[in-house]
């Protein structure tokens, strides 16, 4: 039986097409992007923020929600004076939706990577959160040990479901991701890290709050400010600052976040809090500014791997580690 055929009520859906990888005979999956208006309107909870996130217009928006609806025959969203709400269609659709948009941009990973011959590439995630920059600076020197490395960037969404998936299976669409870790995250994500550095915690602030003037903060300087950390527990680093500041510090009211993305900065800047952050994350938004404190914490800096690294990521670490050590 023809694909096509076997499939025909996922084509009639026109929520996913199958397209057949001739490289190594195996099907992947192209989602219809309507999906990514409809997740990014059920988050934002209006047409006007979904529009203004996707730099479109509300109209837009609006027709590819409407040409959805029209061709799943579902409502999706309840549309009243108050704003939008889902549908318990839409909810069902959007569990589903989410997990046919990961495997859908898995999926063409996949088969990028079964058309190149991956012996010596390094696959490097690459987000908002994990920087690649420092790789590129180190890059000359570390081809200078094992000139047939090539290296290539695989661009991913800095979500929890995906810093979860893909950091417990390195090795499979991603070889390494370079970002902050300690002992805890490692054993959370069953990976392993490769420390490069120990950068200092810094603070983030607007480039419109009353110390973005300054070039280095003190701890009373962040009295009456409230400080983002991130929950107690996600790293043994951050929970000492927090226990410091809780006892000594009080001053500073500490306010709790789930998980470092780009809604982050911008909840930064939108309220003018301070939030804990790294040098390396200094492009990350252009309206915040990132502040040394006076004050003894830093964080593990480096490489997320396998624990059972490839050949060619193992020689890549080796060399990254001579690297270091020389500089």
């Amino acid at each position: 039986m023809d694909v096509g055929e076997e499939k025909a009520g996922l084509r009639k859906a026109d929520m996913v097409y199958l397209i057949e990888d001739t490289c190594e005979r195996k099907v992947m999956i192209v989602y219809n992007p309507q999906l990514d208006t409809f997740i990014r309107v059920a988050d934002a909870g209006s047409f006007s923020k979904a529009a203004e996130n996707m730099y479109i217009t509300p109209s837009a928006v609006i027709k590819q929600i409407n040409l959805l609806e029209n061709e799943l025959g579902l409502q999706l969203f309840e549309r009243t004076h108050r704003g939008l709400s889902l549908t318990e269609a839409g909810k069902s659709l959007y569990q589903d939706a989410k997990y046919i948009i990961q495997y859908c941009d898995e999926s063409i990973i996949r088969a990028k990577n079964a058309m190149q011959k991956k012996e010596s590439i390094i696959r490097i995630g690459t987000s908002l959160m994990t920087p690649p920059q420092f790789l590129v600076e180190l890059w000359p020197k570390i081809h200078e040990h094992y000139p047939d490395l090539k290296f290539q960037f695989v661009p991913f969404e800095n979500t929890p479901e995906n810093a979860r998936e893909i950091l417990k299976n390195l090795g499979q669409n991603f070889d390494i991701v370079a970002g902050i870790f300690d002992q805890n995250l490692l054993n959370l994500r069953e990976c392993e890290g490769t420390e490069i550095s120990r950068e200092p915690i810094c603070c983030a602030v607007s480039v419109n709050h009353r110390l973005a003037g300054k070039c280095k903060l003190t701890v009373q300087d962040l009295y009456g400010e409230n400080l983002m950390l991130i929950y107690r527990g996600w790293s043994s680093y951050i929970d000492k600052l927090r226990d410091d500041l809780m006892e000594h510090h009080s001053q500073i009211h500490i306010v709790d976040f789930d998980f470092y993305d780009v809604n982050v900065f911008n909840q930064c800047e939108y309220t003018n809090d301070l939030l804990m952050a790294i040098d390396k994350w200094e492009n990350v938004h252009p309206l915040l500014k990132i502040i040394p404190v006076e004050w003894d914490y830093t964080m593990t800096f480096g490489i997320l791997h396998s624990p059972n690294p490839s050949e060619r990521v193992q020689r890549f670490l080796k060399a990254l580690q001579l690297v270091v050590s020389t500089k």
